[in-house]
């Protein structure tokens, strides 16, 4: 028996690989196929299922794809209706694999449907569960994304979660391994662990929402606490998943169209196409293309590309790194951004080199912030509210970039800002979109929150949340 977990960082995201006896499984699987058809074939197996433990609201499953090239089935736990073929499993149901056994937990409270799949050995022991979005290492998921109006509420979701973890899971043995969908940075919980994976024990013993002498009260309020609204993609995503999509290979080879610089000029100005420039923060602020939206692929590019672009069938041309066009499409499809058109051929260098027209950033580093600040500026600190909550710079307003869209009309075009975030990533993505919608009196801050937290700009350590949008 081989189990192999494929993390993919900057979706915090954990598919995996199973495989005994010629016969292999994959759950959770991201959109892209190639990883799991490459692996199976190396090591002369087949894909016999697809597994998946709910339906995801923050990537676009491959699970369609993958049984269309494969000929496996695809599995969900109990009322998971969709609108494709799929196996709708019983709470209970065995699927061989080889000489292994993958046994259905029906564990609703992070969605209805939401499943975890145990995995028993040859011998017919309990080996690893995985547990989709309803446990992670240090935390479980979020019981708000399914809510119904008047039907279904958050605490009832986390009712029904708190008594999976306990009847389904807590009651296996300690020895079983963990396996969650997803680690420290997504979105699906509210402060999971950096680790993967883990002993079912260790966890019993860690997790704040498996202590043994909690009752259902407690759990609920515990888990409902603090949950900050979901990326407005979320809810798309999950659509997708449960209603079907386009192929992953047809959105890979309309993003591939290279578009010279007088090209993708036309593009850019005769259609509603958005410039998506993903480049570094660095080279981004030293010149672009009037109008580009900065959101770099060295960040967290996915889930802020969902946050921040309402519409999943907006056109998209793309400014990238060279050798990098072909990843952007690739990561853009993986939160169901499907409508690239194509990208700049010869890159940012190209557009230059034609001498055409460019826009930059005012740019500032920590040392020159700190002799320019003074109460009188306006600061715009584009952390998250707990981030702000924490410490932030004297008078500073707390200008959310995931809620940027929501606040635009809380700031003026006649004002002056200087932005902030902890690394420069955000107050770059942030300016970018100001820059684009008319705000030329921006200046973004690079560099670390903490450099700025030691340096001479008076911080304090607590605002009244009231205060925060």
């Amino acid at each position: 028996m081989k189990v192999e977990q494929i993390y993919t960082g900057c979706l915090a995201q954990g598919a995996y690989y199973i495989e005994s006896n010629g016969e292999a499984a994959i759950i959770d699987p991201l959109r892209e196929t190639e990883p799991y058809i490459a692996k199976a074939k190396a090591n002369g197996v087949k894909i016999k299922y697809i597994f998946e433990t709910h339906f995801h609201a923050d990537f676009v499953s491959g699970h369609l794809d993958l049984a269309k090239k494969t000929g496996a089935k695809i599995i969900y736990g109990p009322t998971a209706e969709t609108e494709y073929k799929k196996h709708l499993a019983k709470d209970g149901e065995v699927f061989k694999l080889g000489k292994v056994s993958i046994t259905v937990l029906h564990t609703p409270g992070h969605t209805p449907e939401s499943t975890t799949y145990l995995l028993k050995d040859a011998k017919k022991k309990d080996y690893a569960i995985f547990t989709g979005d309803t446990l992670f290492i240090g935390d479980v998921g979020r019981p708000d994304l399914a809510q119904k109006n008047g039907i279904l509420t958050k605490e009832d979701l986390a009712g029904w979660l708190y008594d999976s973890l306990r009847k389904k899971i807590m009651t296996l043995a300690d020895d079983v391994l963990v396996y969650p969908a997803h680690g420290a940075g997504s979105a699906c919980g509210k402060n999971m662990s950096s680790e993967t994976w883990d002993t079912l024990g260790n966890q019993k013993e860690t997790n704040y929402a498996l202590r043994a002498d909690m009752t259902k009260k407690e759990f609920v309020k515990e888990v409902t606490d603090g949950l900050a609204p979901p990326p407005i993609y979320f809810q798309k995503n999950a659509a997708l998943n449960k209603a079907g999509y386009e192929s992953i290979d047809t959105v890979m080879k309309r993003g591939a169209k290279s578009l010279s610089p007088r090209e993708f000029e036309v593009v850019a100005n005769e259609t509603d196409a958005l410039i998506l420039d993903v480049r570094s923060k660095e080279e981004f602020v030293k010149g672009f293309i009037p109008n580009s939206i900065f959101i770099g692929l060295d960040g967290s590019f996915a889930p802020w590309v969902g946050a921040l672009i309402p519409d999943l069938m907006q056109p998209i041309i793309i400014v990238a790194p060279k050798g990098k066009n072909k990843e952007t499409v690739k990561r853009l499809a993986r939160v169901g951004y499907d409508n690239s058109v194509g990208y700049l051929k010869g890159g940012f260098e190209a557009w230059k080199k034609e001498e055409r027209e460019i826009d930059t950033i005012e740019t500032i580093d920590v040392k020159t912030f700190e002799k320019k600040y003074s109460k009188k500026i306006n600061v715009l600190d584009v952390r998250k509210p707990t981030e702000y909550i924490g410490e932030q710079i004297e008078n500073a307003q707390n200008f959310p970039l995931d809620f940027i869209n929501d606040n635009m009309s809380e700031i003026s075009k006649k004002k002056k800002y200087y932005m902030h975030c902890r690394s420069g990533y955000r107050s770059t993505v942030t300016a970018s979109i100001l820059k684009s919608r008319g705000f030329d009196k921006i200046v973004n801050v690079q560099g670390k929150y903490d450099d700025i937290s030691a340096s001479k700009v008076p911080t304090s350590d607590f605002v009244c949340p009231s205060t925060l949008k």
